[in-house]
């Protein structure tokens, strides 16, 4: 028997690699089976320790500038072929960086995210993976480009600063210092909404409250992104602004699909693609997926679904664990999972489910009982 095994982290308790290996040792108690282990995340958090623990590669430290224009650490990964980098953008400008009575993306920058391109490209990576979730910016990825060489000016023909006030004083762009090598890079951009760069369901009026923005502060900014495509139309002759997916961070989608050689696509649909999920799933006898907790949002498209969509290209059997369950994870039936588990046994608090060795020990107590019935049903 073949099983494959592609589950998202249980965030706070075990990571992909972690989760997935204790269901191997669940498996390999009560079977003699092949058990292969894949690492699972969707373009957010985790994504760069998943791929590099599963892939193989290496961790790469520095310091960028942050998204108030402090100095902080970052990490992000270069995959074992020395030649594709794996970023978060919110290892650099994430909403989690700025102090809750400092959020304001008029004031937050994603100038960090090109410095962790730039310090990429000088260790010779060419290929990009880079999740864009979870930002603190609304600068339509000024700030990103310039840490990359393109320079913004105003109508004096002077630079404008990097973060989100600065949109509305840009009049010119000057292209002739980016770096070089950019034309040698491509960049996969897992960006999993669907917003275009301004008005109603743009950039700052959906996500910019979130960060900080009032209703004043929303309509500065959109006027400004609105401003900065313009002239990115009159002077670059691209048009984009409209495209499903610019308004992610703050514009910084709008950014990657404008200057830089990119495409926007579903977080799931690059990892999957990038740990060759299908190879493996094409002769397995059934596939085991999951996330720390199973419900209607999971349905609605995130790592579990993509697992289980990939497995029933195929007619393989679902199965998925999650550190609990709500009523409306029913809805997961319909989109590809057979039969979903709570690895919960006891009733116990939020913070003793979540402790590590809890969680790997009913991850591990589950999937023996699930492989138990397997076992007798194929006797």
């Amino acid at each position: 028997m073949k099983i494959v095994v592609a589950i998202d982290s249980l965030k706070g308790s075990l990571s992909s690699m972690e989760a997935g290996l204790s269901i191997k040792e669940g498996i390999l108690r009560v079977c003699d089976a092949e058990v292969i282990v894949k690492p699972l995340a969707d373009g957010g958090e985790g994504t760069v320790d998943a791929l590099l623990t599963g892939i193989g590669g290496k961790e790469i430290n520095i310091t960028v500038t942050g998204p108030l224009g402090q100095k902080l650490p970052c990490k992000y990964g270069i995959l074992e072929d020395n030649r594709t980098a794996v970023l978060e953008m919110a290892a650099a400008a994430g909403i989690s960086l700025v102090p809750k009575e400092a959020l304001n993306p008029l004031n937050t920058t994603t100038y960090g995210v090109g410095e962790m391109i730039n310090d990429a490209i000088q260790r010779g990576c060419r290929k990009f993976i880079i999740g864009i979730g979870g930002s603190a910016t609304n600068d339509g990825g000024i700030g990103m480009l310039q840490a990359l060489g393109y320079e913004f000016v105003d109508a004096d023909h002077v630079p404008v600063g990097p973060a989100g006030r600065e949109l509305s004083k840009i009049k010119g762009i000057r292209t002739d210092g980016a770096l070089k090598e950019l034309k040698e890079c491509s960049f996969q951009i897992a960006c999993d909404v669907t917003n275009p760069l301004f008005g109603p369901n743009g950039a700052s009026h959906v996500f910019g409250p979130q960060k900080g923005a009032t209703p004043e502060i929303v309509e500065i900014l959109d006027s400004g992104l609105q401003s900065f495509a313009e002239v990115v139309k009159t002077t670059l002759g691209k048009d984009t602004a409209a495209v499903p997916g610019t308004g992610a961070a703050g514009g910084l989608g709008y950014a990657f699909l404008t200057f830089l050689n990119s495409t926007l696509e579903s977080g799931i649909s690059i990892i999957l693609k990038e740990i060759k999920l299908e190879d493996d799933i094409r002769d397995a006898d059934f596939v085991i997926t999951g996330e720390g907790k199973l419900d209607f949002q999971t349905a609605m498209g995130k790592a579990p679904i993509g697992v289980a969509k990939l497995a029933k290209k195929y007619q393989k059997k679902v199965i998925a664990f999650a550190g609990g369950t709500t009523k409306d994870a029913i809805r997961c039936n319909d989109e590809g999972i057979d039969a979903f588990f709570s690895i919960l046994s006891l009733p116990m608090t939020v913070e003793e489910a979540m402790e590590n060795s809890t969680a790997k020990s009913n991850l591990i107590s589950t999937t023996v009982q699930v492989f138990r019935l397997i076992k007798t049903l194929q006797a």
